[in-house]
């Protein structure tokens, strides 16, 4: 079996090359490629491995043809297209933990250096003045900090600020009442936390709805005299808005970490009265430095070559405990949704997805992107897990997934539903064993069938004399026929005929089928 071989595109820890090479991948260390140096060879790659530098650009993308996976050492993932390398069916990962606690620890840095004008006085003092009457500060003990954004690296902030003594509230849609006394903090709405907090900092990606969070009419509500630390993403703050603030005394401090534009060679910022700044300093600690890598090489090399899915942006993790289990579940889903999709003709727009027995206590967001990605292979042969779900969405497709925690007739089953203008249309399948895909039922006619290779689906009228036409017409083609199933719905009517056979079926022979007698429909199919 060929190594999956991997790409080293920006400086990295040496170790991260060790481990890709321990779990079985091969790899390459080129740091510092121009952008034509890398699209002259990433074609030859199944991993890249990545940090601020690179760029994967959509011209990147479209040239590297074998490229499975891209694995971001750290939290901001600015400089790769997702939405194009999804399409392109590219896993784009990040190592959001990596460097959790550098960052906290950078904030509360940032909220002591606030509280003491550390910097100015540090600044002066080496200047040669002894400023000491001009530098009066304030303590943190006994006073409110606010987060906004409560996540990983808010609640490690939340901690150390709680061995400082301080009180913590928190603004975060997303925290639940048990995690906030879980980590200590009062759950508040926004307009509640600027409004007590002495020092706010923020601790939320950059989303639409986040964006300028600190707006200036937000900045109007704060505590007078508030200390503002960012950390985080740039462009949560008006920059603009908070030099007027440091201005007019409304905001006493603010340091920040991270600018809406960066490397930040020019900021309204610059020079205001209580402004701290460092240039995207927080992951930078020799500690976090070595964990991204050796995350990263981690996920990536699991993925290669286990097919585990970790701190994925664009598809549902699954970790390698999760995947042998999962695995011949996805295959099932697969192949009932190219079964479905290859016979249901027309504009699919809803697609129902059952998991009945043993299979409801599987995580569906897997399976439901295998039944995508085989449903979709009949409209795109570049589809895999990663793109089927943006396929269907940009199809209009409602997709639904349901669990039943019933056990029916199987210990476990999956369905897949589809309405089409002839009205639903539905196909079944369970696991024989416990990794034996086994098709159960085909639009409402029971009948158990392997789905692999090249098969013929038929329908006709159950009568006498029908299995002889079809294997007589198979024969004089030089169709060898490997399995046979039948089902039917009841003696004398419709009856459904699966084989599989050891070559494509041409469509010349598929004519000569359907003018077989009591023949209602004949089609190839393909797994």
């Amino acid at each position: 079996m060929t190594k999956p071989k991997v790409l080293i595109s920006d400086k990295m820890d040496p170790n991260a090359g060790r481990i890709f090479e321990e779990r079985g991948c091969e790899v390459d260390v080129k740091p510092g490629m121009t952008p034509d140096e890398l699209k002259a060879v990433i074609g030859e790659y199944d991993g890249l491995a990545i940090r601020s530098a690179t760029k994967v650009t959509p011209e990147i993308l479209d040239a590297a043809t074998n490229l499975k996976v891209i694995g971001r050492a750290g939290i901001g993932v600015d400089n790769v297209d997702i939405p194009y390398a999804s399409g392109k069916g590219v896993v784009v990962m990040n190592t959001p933990f990596g460097n959790s606690i550098t960052t906290a620890e950078h904030a509360i840095a940032m909220i002591m250096a606030l509280a003491r004008q550390i910097p100015q006085a540090d600044k002066r003092t080496q200047a040669g003045e002894w400023p000491k009457n001009d530098f009066m500060g304030v303590e943190v003990t006994g006073k409110t900090l606010g987060l906004i954004g409560a996540g990983n690296i808010g609640s490690i902030v939340a901690s150390r600020a709680q061995g400082l003594r301080m009180k913590v509230i928190a603004y975060d849609p997303f925290l639940t009442p048990d995690r906030a006394v879980e980590i200590g903090v009062e759950k508040v709405d926004l307009d509640t936390l600027l409004a007590r907090a002495d020092f706010i900092t923020l601790h939320t990606p950059l989303t639409d709805e986040t964006r300028n969070i600190l707006s200036r009419e937000n900045l109007a509500k704060t505590k007078q005299g508030v200390r503002i630390v960012n950390c985080a993403r740039g462009g949560l703050i008006d920059e603009a808005a908070l030099a007027e603030a440091l201005e007019s005394g409304q905001v006493a401090g603010a340091a920040l970490d991270v600018f809406e534009t960066e490397p930040a060679k020019d900021s309204p910022l610059f020079g205001k009265p209580g402004f701290i700044c460092t240039p995207h300093l927080g992951a930078s600690t020799t500690e976090a430095q070595v964990n991204v890598a050796l995350q990263v090489a981690e996920q990536l090399a699991d993925y290669l070559v286990n097919g585990g899915v970790t701190n994925a942006l664009n598809m549902p993790s699954l970790s390698a405990e999760e995947a042998p289990k999962l695995r011949p579940y996805m295959g099932l889903a697969e192949n009932l949704g190219s079964l479905v999709g290859q016979l249901a003709h027309g504009n699919l727009t809803k697609i129902s997805i059952e998991r009945e027995g043993a299979a409801a206590e599987l995580s569906g967001k897997p399976i439901e992107g295998a039944v995508l990605a085989g449903l979709m292979r009949v409209y795109s042969d570049t589809v895999n897990m990663v793109n089927a779900p943006f396929l269907a969405k940009e199809r209009g497709m409602d997709i639904r997934s349901i669990r039943h925690e019933k056990e029916g007739a199987y210990s476990t089953l999956l369905r897949v539903t589809v309405d089409t203008e002839q009205g639903e249309r539905s196909v079944a399948g369970t696991l024989f064993g416990a990794d034996a895909p086994r098709l159960t039922e085909i639009f409402g006619v029971r009948i158990e069938a392997e789905l692999e290779g090249h098969m013929l689906y038929i329908v006709n009228e159950d009568a006498p004399g029908f299995i002889g036409r079809i294997g007589s017409l198979l024969g004089e083609n030089g169709i060898n026929i490997g399995t046979f199933h039948l089902g039917r719905r009841a003696a004398g009517g419709e009856a459904v005929l699966l084989l599989s056979v050891d070559h494509p079926i041409s469509r010349d022979l598929v004519q000569q089928a359907c003018a077989l007698q009591g023949v209602k429909t004949v089609m190839p199919l393909s797994f």
